[in-house]
């Protein structure tokens, strides 16, 4: 049997690029070589594309080549020129898109595939959007019923007025993927300094009231008629608030938390969050996989944080842990994301 020609997309060019450049080597690992040829186009900083032998450290230099995705739907796949200027096409049969953040996760990257005619894992354009968007997705599960955080919204040169808000507040980029820009805030005069450093990471600032809860996740795979629920899992601070992937080694983790799997909470409590996050999921028309964070309170409610439609599959990372947990390993997990994302080609 002819394996699957699948193109693994990672790098990028958001602040995320040395995480998905990790998620990519995990992916590496678990990919099941009797069923797929893989094609590995790293994504460089400067967002030059290169098809390479993987994503070891050194990608750039060994031996890659330029290459682009074509929206030519009659190439189905790459064009890659070779050290003569000469260009080829490789075919791909399915792309699996290990990017995070911004023109990963925000519909970008979805919109080309889209035109390419090229069947993709994980969410569309419009999911991946509203997704990335966290006053957009706050709107819409707020209207199908869930609960978010009490939250205003600043764009570019807005002035503000920082007695409108109830302190604590966080200050985050409205379209930015980790802990890039976010900050606590717990008084007014402080507001407006931090809402200066989340501009830095986009023009459109979000500011929410803080929720006092334990912070939950829950992983889901699959098509709306068709899900895989993972296990909840919970973070637990050592001090201040989660923040992942900007320290000073954001390739280990959180310097300041303990992800606990499965989650340290009652069993109601966990159908609960997994209820949630499933109305979360639906809701945003998300498709493949997914990460729902939420908050889950003392008196028992759940409160969406945010999702993540491309989360981290480092050794690390939440979303293959809590799928793990639930039985299905990180090879598992790529069968079924690559078999959905060929499967909903057609629908």
């Amino acid at each position: 049997m002819d394996r699957l020609r699948v193109g693994i997309l990672f790098g990028g060019r958001s602040e995320e690029h040395r995480v998905s450049v990790k998620s990519a080597r995990e992916v590496a690992k678990h990919l099941d070589a009797r069923r797929y040829e893989p094609f590995y186009v790293g994504i460089t900083q400067d967002g030059a594309w290169r098809l390479c032998r993987g994503p070891h450290v050194g990608w750039e230099h060994d031996g890659a080549r330029p290459a682009v995705l074509s929206p030519d739907r009659s190439v189905h796949g790459l064009e890659v020129q070779d050290r003569h200027g000469r260009v080829a096409t490789v075919h791909l049969d399915v792309v699996l898109p290990v990017l995070h953040g911004r023109q990963g996760e925000d519909g970008a990257i979805q919109g080309l595939l889209d035109l390419s005619g090229i069947p993709y894992a994980g969410c569309d354009i419009q999911s991946s959007a509203l997704c990335m968007d966290k006053s957009l997705a706050y709107t819409v599960v707020g209207s199908a019923g869930v609960a978010t955080p009490v939250f205003r919204t600043v764009t570019r040169d807005e002035l503000l007025d920082p007695g409108l808000f109830a302190y604590p507040v966080f200050v985050k980029p409205a379209r930015s993927g980790s802990s890039f820009g976010v900050g606590r805030v717990d008084r007014e005069g402080d507001l407006s300094a931090a809402v200066e450093a989340a501009r830095r990471y986009d023009s459109k600032v979000l500011i929410e009231e803080a929720v006092v809860g334990s912070e939950v996740g829950c992983a889901i795979l699959g098509y709306s008629s068709d899900l895989v629920v993972g296990e909840v899992d919970q973070v637990r601070l050592s001090h201040g608030f989660f923040r992942i992937h900007q320290e000073s080694e954001p390739e280990h983790g959180s310097e300041n938390s303990t992800v606990v799997v499965p989650a340290d909470i009652s069993r109601r409590a966990r159908a609960r969050v997994r209820q949630t996050a499933l109305a979360v999921y639906r809701a945003l028309g998300c498709r493949g996989l997914a990460r729902v964070d939420m908050f889950l309170t003392s008196d028992g409610g759940v409160v969406l944080n945010e999702v993540n439609t491309l989360p981290g599959l480092t050794s690390y990372s939440r979303f293959p842990r809590m799928m793990a947990a639930a039985g299905l390993t990180l090879g598992d997990l790529i069968d079924r994301v690559v078999s959905d994302a060929l499967d909903g080609a057609g629908r």
